[in-house]
């Protein structure tokens, strides 16, 4: 019995190492984690079926209760029987996988000691079920509980397992006679044993799903505060600023070699290796960054010539890259560059597109609060202009002039004023107002610049017919208008034309404002729309704030274009989606 119970302990250390290399693998701790689901039961099945096959195949030969020195069981004599570590594997299947996969690691296990053969082996089938239904039922109560059984009871279960399996030995091995002497023998270093081994390979599992929930504690941890730490500067957008931090705060906790940054056209932010040719204002120089940006989908390269730098003594050699988007659209990318290959896994995968997900949806906020100190910004200019000195005294200077020549026409003057700055003040608290509200404040602000300058401007409305009801910013027009007005003719005085076009499309509306004055500067028409351009007659805002809002609202296919005009005079033209009042 000795012998038997050494070359036992021999056959259980086999088993409990393949259960230490298998819980090391990372798509075996998935499965466990999703244990209820179909498709991990049937890999359950598989993996432990295997097991319980290498448990008879490796088992020890016994022979009218004298051990047999083999090595590789595949055929028995019609007088041999095995003891083996087969109720072992098929215990902790049912343990961990429930019934199902007790009773089909116990069938297939069953069926293979059947085809090995030895004495009244057929039992062996019934027997094997049992164990794997038993175990299952009890491992089931536990995973509605989202738990395992713990070390302990798993123990329990193994030699209560195992003592099942020697009532069907002493029963059906021959007489009573015969089935009670190989039950002596076999049968205190097997219960043991399986128990043993049971209980360690619970353990094995428990605590490396205990040690994994810790890790991803400590993960989600570092993500928080990381997310916190980088909100404030993704409030102020894709800025060289905003993300050179953000990169250092990334590349501190997620420890890869180098964090990149960019739009849609140029490096924002490098820090960390290859900083050196990796410079920011660069445009953005690889070919898997420009996919990225292309498709919005996750990108991996693992080696130099995916990542594509042209930098021949370059450190990097893996990399991910990380769409950024915005309403739905990519606005940029985060790249997370690795030196070694080998530090590239599947976790490091899933941190990518999970923090892909957090800057986005900061981003996103970030515009969302732009977009707030816009209007707010707007709803302020619209009081200041209550209270403009240069702009009311204009305005009540000519309605004062035409009282004495023209009272009628000074009343309805007066009124356009009140619509002007009634307009002001309701426009700057709504993000969308319907075209004629828009129309009505532009035509109110054309009547007072028109009695002050009587023929001086001629403004022509072409405007589809079925587009009443179209929703748009407000402001828009009468920005376009104003600017035209005050900047597009300097001091002519006449034959000052500006036209204000709006054409239905399929699912969006061109609107055009056109003039025929002096035109734009070169330098100026590159910046113009882009950043605030001061100068005499204004703060240069206007046109910067108005195309911000479009962005925020519609995206940057609804920004503001400006070209110059073959015949003289500046055009300017953008497109917003249809949307109406309902």
């Amino acid at each position: 019995m000795f012998n038997l119970f050494i070359m036992m302990m021999e056959r259980v250390g086999l088993i409990i190492l393949l259960a230490y290399l298998l819980v090391n693998v990372s798509y075996f701790k998935i499965i466990l984690l999703n244990r209820g689901w179909l498709s991990s039961k049937f890999q359950l099945m598989a993996i432990f079926t295997l097991f319980a096959i290498i448990s008879n195949f490796t088992g020890v030969e016994i022979t009218e209760n004298k051990i047999i020195s083999t090595d590789f069981l595949t055929v028995l004599s019609d007088n041999a029987s095995i003891a083996n570590t087969r109720t072992l594997a098929i215990g902790v299947s049912g343990l961990i996988g429930g019934p199902v996969v007790g009773i089909g690691v116990g069938l297939l296990a069953g069926m293979h000691r059947v085809i090995q053969g030895g004495g009244t082996s057929l039992f062996y089938l019934f027997s094997s079920s049992l164990v794997g239904i038993f175990s299952g039922l009890v491992g089931d109560r536990f995973a509605r509980k989202n738990q395992f059984p713990s070390p302990i009871q798993a123990a329990g279960i193994g030699a209560l397992m195992e003592l099942v399996q020697m009532l069907f030995v002493f029963i059906f091995s021959g007489t009573f006679a015969e089935g009670w002497l190989l039950v002596k023998f076999i049968a205190f270093p097997m219960v043991l044993l399986n128990s043993i081994g049971t209980f360690i390979f619970l353990s094995i599992i428990t605590s490396t799903l205990k040690q994994e929930e810790q890790m991803r504690a400590v993960q989600t941890h570092d993500v928080l505060e990381l997310a916190a730490k980088t909100l404030p500067y993704f409030r102020e957008g894709l800025t060289e600023n905003s993300c050179r931090e953000v990169a250092k705060i990334i590349k501190k906790y997620t420890k890869v070699a180098a964090i990149s940054m960019t739009d849609t056209h140029q490096i924002l932010a490098h820090v960390g290796a290859g900083s050196d040719h990796h410079i920011p204002e660069l445009e953005v120089i690889t070919e898997l960054s420009r996919d990225v940006l292309k498709t919005g989908q996750l990108a991996i390269a693992k080696s130099k010539i995916q990542i594509g730098c042209s930098n021949p003594s370059c450190q990097l050699s893996a990399a991910i890259v990380i769409p950024l988007t915005s309403k739905k659209e990519v606005v940029g990318t985060l790249k997370m560059y690795f030196t070694d290959v080998t530090k590239l896994t599947h976790v490091e995968e899933q941190l990518a597109e999970g923090l892909g997900a957090i800057f986005s949806s900061q981003l996103e906020l970030g515009e969302a609060e732009i977009q707030s100190k816009l209007l707010k910004d707007a709803e302020i200019k619209s009081l200041q202009a209550q209270v403009n000195p240069h702009f009311f005294f204009n305005a009540m200077n000519t309605i004062s002039a035409l009282m004495r020549q023209n009272s009628e026409q000074a009343r309805i003057l007066l009124l356009q004023l009140s619509t002007y700055f009634r307009a002001n003040l309701q426009g700057a608290r709504q993000v969308l107002i319907p075209l004629t509200a828009e129309l009505k404040h532009v035509e109110a602000y054309l009547s007072l610049e028109q009695a002050r300058f009587p023929q001086r401007y001629q403004v022509n409305f072409k405007i589809d017919s079925d587009l009443d009801a179209l929703l748009l910013p407000p402001f828009l027009l009468q920005v376009l208008v104003e600017n035209a007005i005050r900047h597009a003719f300097g001091n002519r005085k006449v034959d000052n034309q500006i036209v204000v076009q709006l054409t239905k499309q399929v699912h969006t509306v061109a609107i055009e404002v056109r003039d025929n004055g002096i035109g734009i500067s070169p330098d100026r028409l590159e910046k113009i729309g882009k950043e605030a351009i001061e100068s005499e007659k204004g703060t240069g805002t206007a046109l910067d704030n108005l195309n911000k809002r479009l962005v925020g609202l519609f995206g940057s296919a609804s920004q503001l274009h400006f070209f110059q005009n073959e015949t003289g005079g500046t055009t300017v033209l953008l497109t917003i989606p249809i949307e109406e009042e309902r």
